[in-house]
């Protein structure tokens, strides 16, 4: 794909300089010329072709016209209609010589071309009246407007071809056929490759075929199981209903048995009734005085528990004014404890000073007795310097 795009964009540059025009300018007067009477003869043919408009509402258009081109386009007029006369009275078979017929449309057609050379001639001296018409006239008719537009495509091919060298035309001659040559090899591939697409589409075809065959299987085996599941629905469905009804007949007969069951149940039960209604009274005798013994001791226990009771308030009162001694004693207890503590506090504190004072008085006697002693000491020294001295002076005499 890299490599295609500067081919595509040299492909396009050559059909630029190849195509179009190779010089902005006409070379030569006869082009020029050439040109201009093209151009020339497509306005003649503009306003041509909207003569017929003209006509038709010549009333309309007298007054922009003019008196002299109104006239003209009377006779012009007059002519046509001649002319209509004239073939309409051939097409029906009016007996009158081939000659003078052929004669008289020469000149008739003699006479049109001078009236429209005439028209035009006329028309084209009021330039200002040329531009208007296009837009009061109404819309030309198809096969004058498409021999306009072939005319215009004349003159366009016309100056491209005056405008092309001939060195220019052989290389565009060279240029088309190599483009004929791409067209040709690129629809070569179309084609293979249109073929290639037939064959896939159809592998695609056989594939999907294949599939709906599938598809139809499966909705076929899906139809088979369907209708299984119905049969063996409808088989469950008799199996449940036949089984309901061998429950119903078991449950049925039951039944049957265990009211026999009950029945009899309910005659031993009766029996059972008569048998111990004797013993029953003896226990409610006995149930009755067991309740007065119960009573009996219910009410000792209320008196043993009122006698408690006033033992306990008692007690209570004892304990209340024993608690109230013990916490004023406790009360007292504290101040001693207080002043206990403060009096502890004071002997520690004469304790203190006076070990401190015991400590300075042993220290003020360890230092006198140091100082004693260094005294003493001095004394006997400063005694045995004076003894030398008179020594000394003694022996010297």
């Amino acid at each position: 794909e890299g490599m295609q795009t500067p081919k595509k964009g040299g492909v396009r540059s050559d059909a630029t300089r190849v195509l179009g025009p190779s010089q902005p300018k006409l070379d030569t007067h006869e082009t020029q010329r050439i040109i201009a009477v093209l151009d020339e003869t497509i306005v003649k043919l503009e306003l041509s072709s909207l003569i017929p408009g003209i006509m038709e509402s010549l009333d309309v258009f007298a007054d922009i016209l003019g008196p002299e081109i109104t006239s003209d386009l009377i006779e012009h007029q007059k002519l046509l209609s001649k002319m209509e006369e004239l073939l309409s009275s051939s097409q029906e078979g009016q007996p009158s010589p081939a000659e003078e017929q052929r004669e008289s449309l020469g000149l008739l057609e003699q006479h049109l071309k001078r009236s429209v050379r005439d028209i035009l001639r006329l028309l084209l001296a009021s330039p200002s009246l040329c531009q208007a018409l296009p837009y009061e006239v109404c819309a030309r008719q198809s096969s004058a407007e498409a021999f306009i537009q072939t005319f215009r495509e004349f003159r366009n091919f016309m100056h491209e071809r005056l405008l092309t060298s001939p060195l220019e035309e052989k290389e565009k001659i060279q240029f088309m056929e190599d483009i004929s040559l791409r067209i040709r090899r690129n629809t070569e591939t179309l084609t293979a490759l249109k073929a290639e697409l037939a064959a896939t589409i159809q592998s695609r075809d056989e594939k999907i075929h294949r599939k709906d065959n599938v598809i139809k299987d499966l909705k076929t085996s899906l139809q088979d199981v369907a209708d299984n599941y119905k049969i063996s629905v409808q088989q469950i469905m008799q199996e449940a209903e036949n089984q309901q009804k061998e429950e119903l007949r078991a449950w049925q007969a039951r039944r049957a048995r265990l009211q026999e069951d009950m029945e009899q149940l309910r005659a031993q039960l009766r029996a059972l009734v008569l048998e111990h209604r004797e013993s029953e009274l003896a226990l409610r005798k006995k149930k009755c005085k067991v309740e007065m013994e119960i009573e009996k001791w219910i009410q000792k226990y209320d008196a043993d528990m009122g006698e408690k009771q006033a033992e306990y308030e008692e007690l209570y009162a004892l304990y209340s004014e024993e608690k109230a001694q013990v916490s004023l004693l406790q009360e007292k207890h504290e101040v001693l404890i207080q002043e206990y503590s403060q009096i502890a506090e004071e002997r520690s504190v004469r304790q203190q000073k006076q070990k401190q004072d015991s400590d300075e008085l042993v220290t003020m006697t360890i230092a006198a007795t140091r100082i004693q002693a260094f005294w003493r000491g001095y004394l006997v020294r400063s005694l045995f310097k004076t003894k030398r001295k008179k020594k000394k002076k003694g022996g010297g005499k």
